[in-house]
């Protein structure tokens, strides 16, 4: 497939772009610095960057034009924490990809969420109760983004095939092994490596089981 790969500078969204193009897919990465990606992607022969910002309306119908699916890893850095802007830019940004993914015909949206997105599904636990509080008051406008972003995909996005990926804690661990389901139910725990997380998403490259849904994740 020929994929979109928003967030790919992060963690996340550089391995996510490894194993991709490990998979033989072809790769778009929409980056606003790309000399953040290592050489080695920025020379590949199946990856294409484009430099701009999330903001850039033009920029992104660009990125969108001709891919199959659109995976996203973006989500508000870790260490602006309550320097996050309090406009909402990256809901704002899904905005302006979901309406350039409709102009093109472009169905599938795979994105990255956490468990401040709730969901119909979830139950009630103590622990991702105090997690998600915990952002809430000391990142607040992190917290609004987060939801909002959730809000925009399922509103603006109700016509796509969408799966918000929610995910817990991230480590850095190498396992892959996932197991998903919801908040509180008993299955799904409190930790993922990025590397599970990537697999999953790959994953739902191929599946049908959770589109239009959002799933928690976490490692067994």
């Amino acid at each position: 497939m020929h994929l979109l790969i928003l967030g790919g500078t992060g963690p996340a969204g550089i391995l996510l772009i490894e194993e991709s193009l490990a998979l033989n897919h072809s790769v778009v990465v929409l980056a606003r610095s790309p000399h953040k990606l290592s050489n080695t992607i920025r020379n590949h022969a199946h990856v294409t960057v484009i430099e701009g910002q999330l903001t850039d309306e033009t920029v992104i119908d660009t990125a969108v034009t001709g891919v199959d699916a659109v995976l996203s890893a973006l989500g508000p850095s870790s260490t602006e924490g309550r320097s996050h802007p309090s406009d909402t830019p990256l809901a704002r940004a899904y905005s302006l990809v979901i309406r350039a993914m409709k102009k093109h015909g472009v169905k599938r949206l795979i994105a990255l969420g956490t468990a401040s997105m709730k969901d119909k599904h979830d139950k009630f636990s103590v622990v991702y109760k105090l997690l998600i509080t915990g952002v809430s008051l000391f990142a607040p406008n992190a917290y609004k983004d987060v939801v909002a972003i959730g809000e925009v995909i399922r509103g603006e996005g109700s016509e796509l095939l969408w799966t918000l990926v929610r995910v817990p804690l991230l480590t850095d661990d190498s396992k892959k092994d996932v197991v998903a389901g919801y908040v509180g139910d008993g299955v799904v725990g409190f930790r993922l490596s990025r590397a599970a997380f990537v697999a999953f998403v790959l994953q739902q490259l191929e599946g049908t089981e959770w589109q239009q849904k959002a799933p928690l994740i976490s490692s067994p």
